[in-house]
């Protein structure tokens, strides 16, 4: 096999989706981001997986991957979207059923006017300047939204990752500001929210990264494994360069191992001459550039000449490769490829 093995641990998911639920305070809801199918890891795998285990709310970005959720699921959960009625989208929303959390005056027009008595949430900008209402528009709008008992009203935290930062309490009074009163379920924590405690909970939190292992959740089971097969390996003299534009360049001999893996596979680019892969506990350096399909590696060190070396696993998570390429762990994690050979675990003693 040439391509790379990519292994999705489902018990991880989960675990990590209890554990987070068990954080969230008593009589809290906990509902399941899978948006971006799943962070890359596969929407219906593991949307199913967390309604087996409970899951009953989920939150996608856009209509269509409400579709592809509402298919993986049948009826029963339900499936909010955060993009809220765009144009376009409300057979879609119509007949599968999806509540779409509405943005703006135009978004709450087309819905009341298009799908009366239909299943709608709201969503209230307090202060990340992205989507949904500002407080001008929501006390405009208020009493008419309240009137058709709206599932849910929520904001989305800028700064939850920074549990210091001046920001979040801004935005947790600004979210009592424009709700305390109100009868109807409030939101305002995804992962980093839940973390924050529970003044930030309400009635319903939303933990998306932390699902899957990622920043803020420290103590999440990591969920990925990333297995890239050696397809060649060659000794170099010194003197000899690695890949393209000879940006590493052998001070002695060196032995280097080529593998299956690249920026068409979602590896970034930013990691090259930096990163390293591992052999069992071993690190090994990539050597030049990541190219489209291949890299190279430094395995003179080793005893033996691999099959395969490991990219994402125990001793190098998501956030950690996310660090040396100057970027997040939902970067690493919603780019990769189709290419991989993707493994489904489960079964956890």
């Amino acid at each position: 096999m040439s391509t790379g093995n990519l292994t999705i641990d489902l018990d991880a998911v989960v675990a990590n989706w209890r554990v987070l639920d068990a954080k969230s305070a008593s009589e809290v809801q906990t509902a399941a981001v899978v948006k971006a199918d799943a962070y890359g890891l596969g929407v219906e795998k593991v949307s199913r997986a967390l309604a087996a285990a409970g899951a009953r709310r989920f939150f996608v970005a856009v209509a269509e991957e409400g579709a592809a959720l509402r298919e993986a699921l049948g009826p029963g959960p339900e499936i909010s979207v955060f993009s809220g009625h765009m144009s376009g989208d409300t057979d879609m929303i119509h007949d599968l059923g999806l509540v779409p959390m509405l943005n703006s005056v135009e978004q709450m027009t087309r819905h009341f006017e298009a799908l009366p008595g239909h299943p709608f949430g709201v969503q209230l900008d307090t202060g990340m300047n992205r989507l949904g209402m500002e407080p001008g528009e929501w006390s405009a709008l208020r009493d008419i939204c309240l009137a058709q008992q709206p599932r849910l009203i929520m904001s989305h935290l800028a700064c939850a990752d920074e549990p210091d930062h001046d920001m979040n309490r801004r935005q947790l009074l600004a979210f009592h500001d424009m709700t305390d009163g109100i009868d109807a379920p409030r939101s305002l924590a995804a992962t980093g929210g839940i973390l924050l405690g529970s003044e930030y909970h309400f009635d319903l939190t939303r933990p998306g990264i932390g699902l899957y292992g990622g920043f803020p959740y420290e103590d999440a089971d990591p969920v990925v494994e990333l297995d890239l097969p050696v397809v060649q390996i060659r000794d170099l003299a010194a003197g000899e360069s690695v890949g393209y534009s000879n940006t590493w360049i052998a001070e002695h001999p060196t032995r280097v191992a080529t593998v299956s893996g690249g920026y068409a596979d979602g590896i970034n680019r930013a990691i090259s001459n930096k990163a390293v892969l591992f052999h069992e506990d071993t690190p090994c350096p990539i050597l030049g550039r990541v190219s489209m399909d291949l890299i190279g590696v430094d395995i003179t060190h080793l005893r033996e000449n691999p099959k395969m070396l490991t990219l994402l696993g125990a001793h190098q998570t998501v956030d950690d490769l996310a660090g040396v390429a100057g970027t997040i762990g939902y970067e690493i994690l919603t780019q990769l490829g189709s290419r991989y050979s993707r493994r489904y675990a489960r079964g956890r003693t």
